[in-house]
């Protein structure tokens, strides 16, 4: 097979060389209702790769991903007690969760990941869509009992923030401790 990215021919969709040149994450940060919000990467740099979700590449390429930023950062973070964490909205499309796939790479001696329990009532799509459709859309997410306390918001890409504002008033009616989420990309950075 060729790296997608070089077109050399690699064992993986994109190769070592590659994840190197153009797959290292950063640190940026925001805040949505007073909750730190960190990316690994801007939208722009990765937007090609982003694009695949939807089809069957989308699952290797977010693989890929999540081991250069969400495994990083998880072997990386440490706190006093467990922490678990919970993908936004990981229902299976296409075949597979994009959130669920970051989510599982925070697994970790600090961080369990927690599957199914952040889901939205409303399947409306945001992609590509307004502020103001978003926020005449509510996604209408819904908490299941989870007893964990101390929790890690995991989405994809944040652009307009509605989707993690709305996770986290979800989260907050159910008195869970937001430490911060996690995105792999930020569609605000230039």
């Amino acid at each position: 097979m060729k790296c997608i990215l070089c077109e050399d021919l690699s064992l993986m969709h994109v190769c070592n060389r590659c994840q190197i040149n153009f797959l290292q994450p950063q640190i940026y940060r925001r805040k949505i209702k007073n909750t730190e919000v960190i990316s690994f990467y801007k939208y722009s740099d990765i937007k090609n790769l982003l694009h695949t979700k939807h089809t069957d590449l989308g699952y290797y390429i977010y693989n890929i991903l999540a081991k250069n930023s969400f495994e990083k950062f998880a072997n990386e973070f440490k706190f006093s007690s467990l922490v678990y964490s919970i993908a936004v909205d990981d229902n299976t499309k296409s075949g597979y969760s994009h959130t669920a796939i970051l989510n599982k790479q925070l697994k970790s001696k600090n961080i369990k990941p927690l599957f199914n329990k952040l889901i939205a009532k409303n399947n409306v799509s945001y992609s590509g869509k307004s502020k103001e459709y978003r926020l005449s859309n509510p996604r209408d997410f819904e908490l299941k009992n989870i007893v964990a306390k101390d929790v890690i918001l995991v989405d994809d890409i944040i652009t307009t923030g509605s989707t993690l504002s709305q996770s986290i008033d979800a989260l907050k009616q159910k008195e869970k401790n937001i430490l911060f989420c996690l995105t792999l990309a930020d569609s605000s950075l230039k």
